[in-house]
């Protein structure tokens, strides 16, 4: 099986949840308008209750139907009954919270929301996504996330941001087309 296609179906419970966070997004921030004692928001308006139970819900959502077809097409499985619960939340729960993470960090750097972070941008999720993971379900993210599928995702992954992001610029959803 091309491995570029195995990486990209691994991935997608955790590409999908910014996506759907943007567009389900709005609402009570998650910093609920607090400042940190910097003086800068702790994470910004960006981050919300919505977006993030919003996009963890389509990363899961993906999921279990990419797991109920994974045998149909011989792709990697996200694990059988309860056990690819962990899995999913992983993926898909930790690349908002890597997502959230960046954020606190480019408030205290005095970046507004939507400015470029070059790299960190393109794949914070990615790491909140393997850190949460490796954390809920360690045996499945090694035998999945081989060094090859790691290599591949973290080339590919600042492509792929780049053209969702050009893409949700067009849409609307999106100030700048980085």
């Amino acid at each position: 099986m091309n491995l570029l296609i195995i990486a990209f179906w691994l991935m997608l419970p955790a590409y999908l949840p910014n996506n759907c966070a943007v567009l389900l997004g709005g609402g009570t921030p998650l910093d609920f308008g607090r400042f940190f004692h910097d003086g800068h928001r702790i994470l910004g308006d960006g981050k919300t209750f919505r977006g993030t139970i919003g996009g963890t819900m389509g990363g899961l959502i993906i999921g279990l139907l990419l797991n109920s077809l994974a045998p149909i097409l011989g792709l990697p499985s996200f694990g059988s009954g309860f056990d690819q619960l962990p899995i999913l939340l992983g993926l898909s729960l930790g690349a908002m919270l890597g997502d959230i993470v960046a954020a606190f960090f480019k408030r205290r750097m005095g970046l507004k929301r939507g400015a470029q972070l070059f790299i960190i941008d393109q794949l914070d999720f990615v790491m909140g996504a393997w850190i949460l993971t490796l954390i809920l379900a360690p045996m499945w993210f090694q035998e999945n996330f081989t060094p090859q599928i790691i290599i591949i995702v973290l080339l590919v992954t600042p492509i792929l941001h780049r053209v969702m992001n050009i893409i949700g610029f067009y849409m609307g959803s999106k100030r700048e087309p980085w």
